[in-house]
């Protein structure tokens, strides 16, 4: 008696994508089966380190193909940890991890967009490419029942309680008639070879009763090997592996330590951003061996949070086999392995960043996790800070580092300045740089919300202050007529009914000569959060609690300032002087990409005063 079940309305969606797209790489499906059926051999010789009994049973592990050319099928089977019914049901008739669906819902109808589906972490899926039918075939390690699950891709699965004297997965594939060459085994073997090589299990190649068994991959753990020995394919293959990704690396950094610990690593830095590099429950992708036996790939404490981007592999023999999660936490040595690690990265990175377009594909994809560093990690702050890009006010195109903004100094500038905000075209309009520009001042243009934390930590570089435009302490006054700036008498007036007119708006109105050719601009005193970061709380709905006014700062040079401040001294002209401030204060909500509370307003005077100018 079998259930019968409905795929998710995601993973309906995905398959859909994938049986009924074009796709260059259909051979990946069994890369992916493969590298399935490994994870499961892992799992179970983990598990056994605790609980022996479990792999007695099972023999040498291994990774079996068969290929049926009478019948058309392929059959991938595995002595791993094998699945129970909740395992079928919750792994394979629903998309698990955490933000596929919503790249299923955002994706586009494009092959380019199908070719990256292995980074998703769904390569199971990919059989259906190949397949009419899927039958599985598994019984949990430790467990009795056995089940079976079936589906031709097309709306749901059954599963079932099925026979099988041992744990472990079988695969079968019931291949499209189109796709015969996937029961040849000259070809299965150069499938293999190429892309699972590395895979640390025999994979086995099972050609009938008269054949016998032929093991096709070298199956040895490529990061044990000497360098010199490895090839370029070789390493990106193993990097498809680690990450289920379909990217070439970026940057890969194998090396071995000595020394008080020993530990081999290799890692991979990816060309291209996985889709939930900012998801909150997204955990780093390094997988952690003892000796070559795998013990787990949920090791936080070897790669801070910034670094999770990095995939790869640490394997080191001063560890004990049957560590534990909790003693992996609190073990001196993972906190020396992960000093290491970040150290080899971060010098790494460094000799990367001398070649500008090469960096800055590593940058653009991974900058913004990147300078999580700058506030995490009180260790390699100022290094971090170092290897960082930001876009300036001289240099709004092309990004630069901190030391690059140095050199660049004048020997009067006092600090590193920068601004936030959202867009870097708008901030480099933004009205408070006027003195700047006029200064030859540069300033940094930061636009990521990770910018509003790191600069409240790193407070220095290089012995240079890093300070917010509104704490700068330059001489910004400029040569300007006297006689074009507003009478002090009337500026005083003027600036108090602008206060009066825009009480509850703002927290007070001052004159400042950082402004050259806008009327006012609005900044925040020193100690209050920037207009940029209080934009982002009230964003994500938490703005209510630290909302604070604004200050309103007023050009006493600019010529609409000069007459207001005439008009203001007549009563009779009062109310339409009141109706100007409102509309400078709009002015200045706009220029810092804030919404104006009423915009009706705002849009019939600036149409009647336009109507009046022509």
């Amino acid at each position: 008696m079998s259930d019968k079940m409905e795929f998710k309305a995601e993973v309906n969606k995905l398959l859909d994508i994938v049986i009924n797209s074009i796709y260059s790489e259909k051979q990946i499906f069994l890369r992916e089966l493969i590298s399935n059926a490994s994870d499961a051999c892992d799992k179970l010789k983990y598990m056994a380190l605790m609980n022996p009994d479990l792999a007695k049973a099972s023999g040498a592990m291994k990774i079996v193909i068969t290929p049926d050319a009478e019948h058309n099928r392929l059959k991938i089977a595995d002595n791993g940890i094998g699945m129970n019914r909740d395992d079928l049901i919750n792994h394979l008739g629903t998309i698990a991890k955490s933000g596929t669906a919503d790249f299923v819902n955002n994706v586009k109808d494009n092959g380019s967009e199908v070719d990256l589906i292995g980074k998703f972490g769904v390569g199971f899926y990919s059989a259906f490419m190949v397949a009419d039918k899927v039958e599985i075939l598994t019984r949990k390690a430790g467990e009795n029942e056995a089940w079976s699950w079936t589906s031709t891709g097309v709306g749901g699965f059954e599963i079932a309680r099925a026979e099988k004297e041992t744990n472990g997965t079988e695969i079968t594939i019931f291949l499209k008639e189109a796709e015969k060459q996937y029961t040849d085994t000259i070809y299965l073997r150069q499938i293999v070879r190429l892309y699972s090589d590395h895979i640390n299990y025999p994979i086995v190649l099972n050609l009938g009763e008269k054949g016998g068994e032929e093991t096709i991959n070298t199956g040895s753990a490529l990061w044990a090997k000497n360098k010199a020995e490895i090839t370029k394919e070789q390493y990106s293959e193993f990097y498809h592996h680690v990450s289920k990704n379909f990217d070439e690396p970026w940057m890969t950094l194998h090396f071995k330590a000595e020394g008080n610990i020993e530990y081999t690593g290799l890692l991979f830095v990816p060309s291209t951003q996985p889709y939930d590099l900012f998801q909150p429950d997204r955990k780093n992708g390094l997988k952690l061996y003892v000796n070559k036996v795998f013990i787990s790939d949920k090791v936080e404490e070897l790669l801070p949070n910034y670094l999770r981007f990095v995939k790869g592999v640490v394997d080191s023999s001063d560890l004990p086999l049957n560590i534990s999660r909790e003693m992996l936490q609190q073990n001196p040595m993972i906190a020396k392995i992960r000093h290491g690690i970040v150290s080899r990265i971060l010098k790494e990175l460094k000799k990367r960043g001398g070649d500008y377009d090469d960096y800055m594909k590593f940058w653009n994809a991974f900058g913004t996790a990147f300078k999580e560093g700058i506030y995490e990690d009180f260790e390699n702050r100022e290094e971090i800070a170092e290897l960082s890009r930001f876009n300036s006010l001289n240099s709004p195109d092309k990004m630069i580092s901190l030391d690059e903004y140095i050199a660049a100094m004048s020997k009067e500038q006092k600090a590193v300045y920068y601004i936030t905000g959202d867009d870097v075209r708008v901030l480099a309009n933004n009205p408070q740089l006027e003195a700047f520009k006029a200064k030859g001042i540069d300033v940094l243009l930061l636009t990521d919300p990770i910018d509003e934390f790191w600069t409240q930590v790193l407070t220095t570089y290089k012995e240079k202050p890093v300070k917010h435009i509104s704490q700068a302490e330059e001489d910004f006054s400029i040569e300007r007529t006297e006689s074009a700036k507003a009478k002090d008498e009337d500026l005083k007036k003027l600036t108090d009914y602008m206060a009066e007119v825009l009480n509850g708006e703002v927290a007070k109105v001052t004159t400042t000569d950082k402004l050259t050719n806008s009327p006012v601009s609005l900044t925040v005193e020193n100690g209050q959060m920037s207009i940029h970061l209080e934009r982002l709380m009230r964003n994500h709905q938490q703005q209510t609690a630290f909302a604070s006014l604004r200050v309103l700062e007023v050009n006493p040079y600019h010529p609409l300032i000069v007459r207001l401040s005439e008009i203001v001294q007549d009563d009779r002209q009062k109310a339409k002087a009141g109706e100007m401030i409102k509309i400078l204060y709009d002015q200045a909500l706009i220029a810092e990409g804030e919404a104006i509370k009423n915009p009706a307003f705002f849009a019939e005077k600036l149409s009647s005063y336009m109507l009046a100018a022509i």
